[in-house]
């Protein structure tokens, strides 16, 4: 039997090390665009750009894994058509490779916006170990960088350019940051941070051009940029699939849709990571996520899938964040959430924000707050009745809260 993934990147290479681990022992060829070996994307806004870390530490294993276990690499290449009914892969060079079972895990791309300069060179997206270098040599004292969105991506590449000394101008077009991934103490409080290590960040700021010397505002001004990151969403890079009649979603930022063992709607065709469209069952929806964590779930769920192993339990979903002192952990979804709660103080700079649903958590953000997000995380999973004033009440312990339910 013969594996092809396309796809290099978290997913795709953890694919097919758990195809490995998992006893597989057919052939498994690895199609990477980027000319490294898989890495881990997550510290290229961090650690990367603050020169933590080398490309050594950046892998998600040693170059030498590869060829030890029988895995095909094959990084600067680009698969340009899929034909089922065939079962082979069509690759840039016109050659064609063919497989039993294939994985998708083309991950996501960056989304552009729809104003003049948009396409322009000289603007960075950080998607890719390429990005982070180009965007890291522009990082010093007296330079200064222009964050078009206030997401994660661009908050924690805002922290790591205050860190080398360079000027920051966060411009995010909602009323907050992290309008749409986080609850507002959480966006006020990291708002306040950024503001006190000297950032700039401009609410309500809609850009309605990029040009040579920087980024054109609503209202005619120009702010002055030596480097431009734009950060405003990711959409699913599933074009392949769709030209391949998978079935995918229509609305929104895409992907391809998938089951609970990362089967798409051909059944010798997988698809892992951001680019897919999967079942949340512990929210009981189906959802693209965006997340290291998911990617490695679908990778052993494909590879479970293909060398039939049962599958684990599904997971809840989880994320993380680091920014300056902040270590933000993120458990479940804030889906038929009724009330928020904040255990602790934001001022001291550690405190949780939960999301209940009755008497149950549906989802934690805990800043500097790991009980809270281990415990949270856990009673998602069980779904656990809790009592809420215990819950709120900080000195009692999150051990205490999941043990002392309401009768």
């Amino acid at each position: 039997m013969r594996v092809v993934i396309v796809g290099a990147g978290h997913a795709g290479g953890s694919a097919a090390a758990l195809l490995r681990a998992s006893g597989f022992e057919g052939d498994i060829l690895l199609l990477g665009e980027e000319p490294v070996p898989p890495y881990q994307r997550p510290p290229l806004s961090k650690a990367w750009l603050k020169g933590e870390t080398d490309l050594e530490s950046l892998l998600l294993r040693p170059a030498d894994y590869y060829p030890e276990h029988a895995v095909d690499l094959r990084t600067d290449v680009r698969v340009t058509a899929i034909a089922p009914s065939e079962r082979t892969v069509t690759l840039s060079d016109g050659s064609t490779e063919a497989y039993d079972a294939l994985i998708l895990a083309t991950g996501s791309k960056a989304r552009r916006l729809p104003i003049p300069g948009a396409d322009r060179p000289d603007l960075i997206e950080l998607r890719t170990l390429s990005d982070a270098e180009r965007l890291k040599d522009q990082l010093r004292p007296g330079r200064r960088l222009v964050v078009v969105g206030g997401g994660y991506v661009g908050l924690e590449a805002a922290a790591s350019a205050r860190s080398l000394g360079a000027e920051v101008v966060v411009l995010e077009r909602m009323d907050r940051v992290l309008a749409r991934v986080a609850s507002e103490p959480l966006s006020a409080f990291f708002t306040r941070r950024h503001r006190a290590a000297g950032v700039d960040v401009r609410l309500g700021a809609e850009v309605t051009a990029f040009e040579d010397a920087g980024v054109r505002m609503s209202d005619g001004e120009l702010i002055a940029a030596d480097v431009v990151l734009v950060g405003v969403g990711a959409l699913a890079n599933d074009d392949l699939a769709r030209a391949a009649g998978l079935d995918c979603d229509l609305a929104g930022s895409g992907g391809i849709v998938v089951d609970e063992t990362a089967r798409t709607s051909d059944p010798a065709i997988y698809a892992i990571g951001d680019v897919t469209v999967r079942p949340v069952p512990v929210h009981g929806c189906t959802l693209r996520l965006e997340s290291v964590p998911n990617a490695l779930e679908q990778a052993r769920q494909a590879a479970h899938a293909i060398v039939g192993r049962p599958q684990a339990a599904s997971e809840v979903p989880w994320f993380w964040s680091d920014q300056y002192e902040i270590k933000l952990q993120i458990a479940g979804l804030p889906i038929e959430a009724d009330r928020t709660l904040v255990r602790g103080d934001p001022e001291t700079g550690a405190f949780a924000v939960f999301h209940l649903s009755g008497d149950r958590i549906v989802c934690v953000e805990a800043v500097n707050a790991p009980p809270e997000f281990m415990a949270g995380k856990q009673l998602i999973q069980r779904r656990t009745p809790i009592d809420p004033e215990k819950l709120a009440d900080p000195t009692v312990s999150m051990k205490a809260v999941a043990a002392d339910t309401p009768s």
